[in-house]
């Protein structure tokens, strides 16, 4: 097994070789909005419906608590990649961490769960298009998976550009949403709005205790999950390191400001009785102001939020592989790189392993589909508590660096890591989110189980 001081650095390249990507091929302005529009998808378009129901006004509560962790999470994450110019990604910085056990770890994980995300957002995919396509899932999502799947073996280039124009219809949404609101609320347009009346009229702002809260951050954090992914493709922008520390420092905060503002409009803009689970809000609210076409322009919109994160998918389980295979926690086969300087045989097999994802949705979707949800559900809490622990071991190592500002030290790291043991918690609740705990817990065993052979057969 290698040692920790001779990483791979996932388009950085080794002291003493040549550059690997000759000076990268994404450009700021597709990290940039790769960044903004990565984490942003139908778990706040539609997704959010469910959580509103589920709480109340004071889901809102959920949001601001959620969206700190995930600022505090990524900060984290920026402050050891400035620490330590040209270390690569988040699963560099757990593996110089922890060690090589974590890197394997960590890695794994990481394709495992977009591995499983390709396969269920072109499932995803396909049923939003059968509003306009005649034709069944099963040709759809294949068809879905393999035409991402040359974006993806073009160029990084052609990826990062398709990944700008569907990020920035996302963000551009949000952004008029917002907009809309505010004119609402400022009675411009639409009917006068009751704030008093939608907030705290409906059994107050805690309408189903302070329970729902807690149930429902499993849900608001999922939904932002994303936002680590942007240090993937920033390694393989023309300004690596510059990147890297910029979309780390500001992604957190942005992404919550647009959940969170997008959240303030719907609950005060419209009564939270009226939002119906699994039915954009988005829709309810631009329905209520008198935006003709709704219905379908979010229906755009959200196929678009698929088709991005399917796209992202596909070129995130790509590098992760290629990472592994560099080294050696993986089959070197996947290290190549196409005269385009792409890792073509990495982007087909985890397509190819999307695609099984996706038939078993069709063929078992409440046994074998399922189980892979549940392996892949929660294996991101443990992925961000070995950042916030690697954070903190880096830290203590080199005190005097100048990169790491967040306030508290060490306190800092352990609250934050109890605030992932609360979600846990929370998860371990609930029945149905206590079998996706077991079902990660199983995925974490295997994995290390394959690293112990791994390090047994070396």
């Amino acid at each position: 097994m290698m040692e920790k001081d001779n990483l791979s650095h996932h388009g950085f390249p080794r002291e003493g070789e040549p550059p690997l990507l000759h000076g990268g091929k994404l450009k700021d302005r597709h990290i940039a909005m790769i960044a903004l529009g990565g984490v942003i998808g139908a778990g706040l378009f539609i997704g959010s419906s469910a959580a509103i129901a589920a709480a109340g006004p004071a889901i809102l509560l959920t949001y601001i608590g959620t969206g700190l962790l995930v600022v505090i999470v990524i900060r984290m994450l920026g402050e050891m990649l400035l620490a330590r110019p040209g270390i690569g990604t988040f699963i560099d910085c757990i593996r110089t961490a922890h060690g090589n056990w974590a890197g394997f770890l960590s890695g794994w994980l990481y394709w495992l769960f977009w591995v499983v995300t390709i396969g269920a957002e072109a499932i995803g995919g396909a049923i939003a298009m059968q509003d306009w396509v005649a034709l069944p899932v099963w040709v759809l999502a294949p068809a879905l998976i393999i035409a991402v799947n040359l974006i993806n073996l073009v160029s990084v280039r052609v990826f990062g550009e398709c990944e700008f124009w569907l990020s920035l219809i996302k963000v551009a949404t949000i952004i008029a949403f917002c907009a809309l609101g505010i004119l609402s609320l400022s009675h411009f347009v639409g009917p006068h709005p009751r704030i008093v009346h939608n907030v705290f009229s409906h059994d107050g702002f805690f309408p189903h205790g302070w329970g729902a809260i807690l149930a429902t951050v499993p849900t608001v954090l999922f939904s932002m999950i994303g936002s680590e992914s942007a240090t993937v493709a920033a390694a393989e922008s023309e300004n690596a390191e510059e990147n890297l520390a910029r979309v780390t420092r500001t992604i957190g905060v942005r992404v919550t400001l647009f959940y969170i503002l997008s959240v303030i409009l719907i609950l005060t803009l419209v009564p939270w009785t009226a939002i119906e689970p699994g039915y954009s809000p988005f829709v309810t609210v631009m329905r209520h102001i008198g935006v003709p076409g709704a219905a379908t322009l979010m229906q755009i919109v959200v196929f678009t939020a698929i088709l991005s994160c399917l796209n992202s998918s596909i070129y995130i389980t790509s590098r992760t592989l290629r990472g592994l295979a560099e080294l050696n926690d993986a089959p070197a086969w996947f290290a190549a790189l196409s005269r385009s300087h792409v890792p073509q045989r990495a982007v087909t097999f985890s397509s190819i392993i999307g695609l099984v994802v996706a038939f078993c949705s069709i063929l078992s979707p409440k046994l074998i589909f399922a189980f892979l949800l549940g392996a892949t559900g929660a294996v991101m809490l443990l992925i961000y508590g070995l950042i916030v622990s690697s954070h903190r071991i880096l830290r203590l190592e080199d005190p005097t660096n100048r990169a790491f500002t967040l306030p508290f030290g060490s306190t800092l790291n352990l609250g934050t890591l109890g605030a992932i043991g609360l979600v846990v918690i929370a998860m371990m609740a609930q029945a149905a989110e206590r079998q996706t705990i077991l079902a990660s817990l199983a995925s974490v065993a295997v994995i290390l189980g394959l690293y112990g052979l791994c390090r047994r057969g070396r």
